[in-house]
């Protein structure tokens, strides 16, 4: 049996907006995430890297409060990279080099709206605009992809997925690739719009992706329910 102190000093550790900390309390206090947290200890103990940094972990929920959601984009797993994962999927901090996928989802928002391509990777305005970049799995460690796959993580996300899928209000989820498309299938069609397309990776971005307008698409379906719409374009000067 846990001590309140012990239970009050497990919730300070959680660093995420109070607003998804309320929906989501009910995942903190489950056995599951008892047994990922003593997962991450014991890898941390062990001598390995993990990514990203553990601050950074819920970045994604931090940037976007959970009342501000208006377009969700799912991806599976954090970059294994050093440097690359700071917590919003798909992003990479300023001077780090663009991955693959990335380069892809610029020359989709060129050829859809015309946005010229940033000189960075980093994604923070549009997730500061309600653009939720959530990642499967949040962490994993360093060169090896998957390895906190069937940790917890999964089931903690589709708890994120599900509680906006909830909502009265109108939100956008992109879903590119099979992964994104099998965790968002019970998203509900008739409340919200989904928009589904091949993975922008360079192995299948040409079978769908480029082309797919996602990016107009969400903006159309945001301003015809009277939501603002995203400026899909990042400021060239990021620190």
């Amino acid at each position: 049996m846990q001590t309140i102190n012990e239970v009050n000093a497990k919730k300070r550790a959680i660093q995420i907006d109070p607003s998804w900390q309320k929906v989501l309390q009910s995942e903190f206090d489950s056995p599951y995430m008892d047994e990922l947290r003593t997962f991450l200890k014991k890898e941390i103990d062990a001598g390995k890297q993990i990514y990203p940094k553990s601050n950074e972990i819920f970045a994604a929920f931090n940037a976007t409060p959970f009342s501000e959601v208006k377009v969700v984009i799912l991806g599976q797993d954090p970059y294994h990279g050093p440097g690359q994962a700071h917590g919003l999927c798909f992003s990479v901090r300023p001077g780090v080099q663009l991955p693959p996928s990335l380069k892809n989802i610029y020359k989709e928002l060129k050829s859809d709206l015309g946005i010229l391509p940033a000189q960075h990777g980093y994604l923070m305005s549009w997730a500061k605009q309600g653009v939720f970049l959530l990642n499967s799995v949040l962490t994993v460690e360093s060169g090896q992809p998957a390895s906190h796959k069937d940790r917890g993580w999964e089931r903690f996300t589709d708890q994120a997925v599900a509680r906006l899928n909830d909502c009265d209000r109108p939100m956008v989820f992109l879903l590119w690739g099979s992964y994104a498309q099998k965790k968002g299938a019970f998203i509900d069609r008739k409340k919200h719009l989904v928009l589904e397309s091949v993975h922008p990776s360079p192995l299948s971005a040409s079978r769908g992706f480029f082309g797919c307008h996602h990016f107009s698409k969400a903006n159309q379906y945001l301003i015809a329910h009277q939501i603002s719409p995203i400026d899909w374009e990042l400021p060239q000067n990021v620190q």
